[in-house]
């Protein structure tokens, strides 16, 4: 097969699926607005059920929910038949997926689906089935045409679920004006949720270089080199009148005059640039790129309180 052919099927394959995202988005109507107010006003968690392909895009629909402000779990139909029916409690809602809707696990299931939950939720390509005739909202996913060449493997039909699922979860959002703030405290370990909630504190370098103004050289370069930042900050007993860098040193030696009698504050740059430890750390890293420095001085109500180091914000995926 030419590299054409492929590149051909791709996009036909593409083609098939956007002509059936366009059909569902013309069938959006006011049974999806309900279903969409039942699960906003219900009491209890949403549960998803389906099996085969309809079970992996109930999960992905679970994780998005869960992410976004609706409490949802995932229940196998299988299994629930054999057992898991008891997580089920009566103030909950289930949506359950299935194409056919007339699968044997689900056929047998729905009943009990029905009755041991507030509401149920359908969401099928067949509205003559044994899940459409049980639920009190059907959402309709039919498609014509599967993408698969031989128009078996479910294709179509777990992209159009896959996109209801999606459009639910962004209508949940907003029912629920839930915003980015709300979203980063789902999301602590991943990079969004960082830049949108940790503060310069949590990412302090664990030594805190320091020098008194009239320290000697000696005693500046022994304090940079314990630092591992190459900076140490010069004071006047609490207050910071400055930073000397590495670069700074190699700048004086490179001068050739006696440094036996220099002191801090004669090779210091004064009025470095702070930050509060309770502000959000991508600020520091703006300050951090806007001055084009590596490190930034850190202050707690005014005294000095550590450093935050470029590198360390990268590298926790503060941008």
């Amino acid at each position: 097969m030419e590299r054409t052919d492929i590149i051909s099927i791709a996009k036909s394959t593409l083609a098939i699926e956007i002509a059936e995202l366009e059909k569902l988005k013309n069938r959006i109507d006011e049974d999806f607005a309900k279903a969409v107010k039942i699960i906003h006003s219900a009491k209890g968690k949403l549960i998803v059920v389906g099996i085969g392909k309809s079970a992996h895009v109930g999960n992905k629909i679970v994780a998005t929910l869960n992410s976004t402000g609706t409490p949802s779990q995932f229940l196998h139909a299988s299994e629930a038949i054999h057992g898991d029916l008891g997580v089920i409690q009566k103030q909950d809602v289930v949506l359950c997926i299935s194409n056919s809707g007339n699968s044997p696990e689900i056929a047998n299931l729905v009943p009990y689906l029905k009755d041991y939950s507030s509401a149920l939720i359908g969401m099928t390509g067949n509205k003559n089935s044994k899940l459409a005739e049980f639920s009190e909202i059907v959402l309709d996913t039919h498609v014509d045409v599967e993408a698969c060449p031989n128009k078996l493997a479910p294709t179509s039909s777990t992209t159009i679920q896959m996109a209801l699922g999606d459009a639910m979860a962004v209508a949940l959002m907003e029912l629920n004006d839930f915003r980015e703030n709300d979203f980063a405290k789902f999301h602590p370990g991943g990079s969004l949720g960082k830049n949108l909630v940790s503060k310069v504190d949590q990412f302090l370098s664990p030594k805190k270089p320091q020098v008194d103004e009239n320290a000697p050289v000696r005693d500046v370069i022994i304090s940079i080199s314990a630092s591992s930042h190459g900076i140490t900050v010069v004071t006047d007993e609490e207050k910071i009148i400055g930073v000397i860098t590495d670069g700074d040193l190699r700048r004086m030696l490179m001068k050739g005059d006696d440094i036996t009698k220099v002191q801090a504050k004669d090779i210091m740059s004064a009025n470095p640039k702070t930050i509060e430890s309770d502000t959000l750390a991508k600020e520091a890293m703006k300050i951090l790129k806007e001055n084009n420095i590596g490190q930034l001085i850190v202050t707690e109500n005014g005294k000095y309180s550590g450093i935050i180091d470029l590198h360390t914000l990268l590298d926790e995926g503060i941008n």
